[in-house]
């Protein structure tokens, strides 16, 4: 599976890291300006060690990349966290930068689109913008952990967000508490 992650500049860069540590398959990564800021801010490392963990890294701006083609081969693309500015940008088809164009041909193609996006309380343009989304086939992966796992650590909540992006991307993972019942 060749699966494409977009780090925007929205709180959250921890769901990023995680997910790029237990991605399986092709990786391409791409990390807005914004978005170096947040992962230095948030986390432990930097966006060059996150390019380490991708098989190709771009830079936000390279609009004529592989992977801002139709014809190029991806499965699926991930944006998280999605800034409120890309979820935006995304709805009304503005593709103004490598996250916004990839999303563009996801959409176009057809192609699996997850949208993480972690802002709180949501506006109700954004919320317009996801029902949009939703419609065209976006799946809307809100940042929003479930506590029936007991969670002991913020980086137990951050795996059971982790886990549903790869759930919907059909990939194997042991992250975080499943509903077991009652």
């Amino acid at each position: 599976m060749r699966t494409v992650v977009g780090i925007t500049g929205a709180s959250g860069a921890p769901y990023a890291v995680t997910l790029l540590r237990h991605l399986q398959g092709e990786i391409d990564l791409v990390v807005s300006k914004d978005a170096r800021k947040v992962i230095a801010l948030e986390t432990d490392t930097t966006a060059e060690a996150l390019a380490k963990l991708a098989t190709n890294a771009y830079a936000p701006d390279d609009v004529g990349a592989e992977i801002a083609s139709g014809s190029a081969r991806y499965d699926a693309a991930v944006i998280v966290p999605c800034s409120g500015n890309t979820l935006a940008k995304v709805a009304t088809g503005l593709a103004d930068n490598l996250i916004t164009r990839v999303a563009a041909v996801c959409l176009k193609e057809r192609r699996e689109l997850i949208l993480v996006p972690r802002e709180t309380p949501l506006g109700t343009v954004a919320l317009d913008h996801m029902a949009a989304l939703s419609r065209l086939g976006v799946t809307i992966l809100p940042a929003s952990p479930g506590f029936y796992g007991k969670a002991e650590t913020p980086q137990d909540l951050v795996d059971f967000v982790v886990a549903r992006i790869l759930d919907r991307l059909g990939q194997p993972s042991d992250l975080g508490a499943r509903w077991r019942g009652l």
